[in-house]
C-alpha cells in the first residue's frame, strides 16, 4: 500500500507528501467529527444507548482519546523514533514515519470494527473472553512482533552509531542488511504497524464500544454510525503519531552550528545521547514484551516474570518528555554563544 508519494529528503520546502499527509489526517478528523455532530447526534441515533446526544458525543470522545493515548505507547514510541533515527542517519527521508505506522496499526481497529458492525459476532465473543483461541495467538503474535523489531532497530542503530564513530561495520550490519532493505522507506513501517496491531490491545476497546452500540437496540444503530468510532480512533492515533516522527525527523537532522569545534563536538555528543536514550528505551521495552510473551505462554520461570512485571504503560510519555527535553537543552546551550557574539 502506497497511495501518497514518497517524501523528498532535502526538508527544505513542504514536499507534496507531507501536504498529502496533512490532507489525509485532516480528512479523517472532518470526517469522523462530522459524521458523528452533523449526522448522527441530529438523527438522534443511539450511538451511546438511550443517554441521548451528550452521551454519544461522549463516546466519540472517548474513541478519540483512545487513539491519542495509544500513540503514547511506549512500543510506538521507541519503534518510530529509532526508525525515524535510522532513516534520517542515511538521508533518507524519515518525516512521515509515524504516519505510516499509525496507518497500519489503525487498519487493525477499523477492519474489526467493519467485521463487528457487519454482524460477525464471534469475533466480539472470541475478543470479550481472554482465554479465547484468538486472544491467546494474538497475545503472542502482537508482543512477539513488536520485541523483535524493536531489538533488532536498536542493535542496527547501535552499529550505525559504532560505523560513524571510526569503528568497522562488522557482522552485525552485514547480519541485518536484510532487514534495512524491508524498512528503507516510511511506507514500509506500514506492515510493521499492521503486525503491531494484531496484539489486539486497542482494537478490542474500540471494537467493543462499536459492539456495545450495535447490541444496545439489537443491532438497530446504522453501520456507518458506528463506524465513526474507529475513524475517531485512527484520527487521533495518526495526529500524534505523525507529529512525533516529524518532530523527531527534525531532532535527528538538526545541527548545532558550524565554523566552531565545540559546537561539532557538542553536536557528537547530541547525537549519541539521542540515539543512546532511544535505543536503551527500544530493549527495555522489547525485553519486557518478550518476557510477558514467555512467561504467559510458556509459563517460564527464573528472573523473567518480574521482568514481564515491569511498567511500562507510561513509558511511553516519559521517553516523549525526555526527547523533547534533551533537544531543547541542547537548543538553549547552543544559543547563546551567538547572543553573546552579537
Amino acid at each position: 500500500m502506497n497511495p501518497l508519494p514518497q517524501e523528498s529528503p532535502t526538508g527544505k520546502r513542504i514536499a507534496p507528501v507531507t501536504i498529502g499527509v496533512i490532507a489525509f489526517i485532516a480528512a479523517l478528523h472532518v470526517l469522523g467529527w462530522g459524521t458523528l455532530v452533523f449526522l448522527v447526534i441530529p438523527a438522534d441515533i443511539p450511538l451511546g444507548g438511550s443517554g441521548g446526544a451528550m452521551v454519544t458525543l461522549g463516546l466519540g470522545l472517548t474513541a478519540y482519546t483512545l487513539g491519542v493515548r495509544h500513540a503514547f505507547d511506549a512500543d510506538h514510541i521507541a519503534a518510530i523514533d529509532n526508525t525515524t533515527r535510522r532513516l534520517a542517519e542515511r538521508s533518507k527521508p524519515a518525516g512521515t514515519v509515524g504516519f505510516w505506522f499509525s496507518l497500519g496499526h489503525s487498519t487493525v481497529v477499523v477492519v474489526l470494527c467493519v467485521a463487528l458492525t457487519f454482524g460477525i459476532s464471534a469475533i466480539g465473543t472470541a475478543l470479550a473472553d481472554d482465554s479465547s483461541a484468538l486472544r491467546t495467538w494474538t497475545g503472542v503474535i502482537g508482543p512477539t512482533v513488536s520485541g523483535v523489531f524493536l531489538l533488532v532497530i536498536a542493535a542496527i542503530n547501535i552499529a550505525s552509531l559504532r560505523h560513524r564513530n571510526g569503528h568497522a561495520g562488522g557482522p552485525v550490519l552485514r547480519l541485518l542488511g536484510p532487514f534495512e532493505k524491508a524498512v528503507d522507506r516510511p511506507s514500509r513501517m506500514y506492515v510493521v504497524g499492521l503486525l503491531f496491531g494484531l496484539g489486539f490491545d486497542t482494537a478490542t476497546e474500540i471494537g467493543l464500544l462499536a459492539l456495545a452500540g450495535a447490541a444496545t437496540l439489537g443491532g438497530a444503530v446504522p453501520w456507518w454510525a458506528i463506524l465513526t468510532l474507529p475513524i475517531l480512533f485512527a484520527a487521533g492515533m495518526s495526529a500524534f503519531d505523525t507529529g512525533q516522527g516529524a518532530v523527531m525527523r527534525r531532532a535527528y537532522t538538526w545541527q548545532p552550528g558550524r565554523g566552531r569545534r565545540g559546537r561539532r563536538e557538542l553536536g557528537e555528543i547530541y547525537a549519541i545521547a539521542m540515539t543512546g536514550l532511544s535505543v536503551v528505551a527500544a530493549v527495555v521495552i522489547a525485553v519486557v514484551q518478550l518476557a510477558d510473551v514467555l512467561v504467559v505462554n510458556l509459563g517460564l520461570g527464573g528472573p523473567l516474570p518480574w521482568m514481564a512485571s515491569v511498567g511500562i504503560e507510561d513509558l511511553g510519555l516519559i521517553l516523549t518528555a525526555l526527547l523533547l527535553l534533551m533537544w531543547a537543552a541542547v537548543l538553549l546551550v547552543t544559543r547563546r554563544p551567538r547572543a553573546r557574539e552579537s
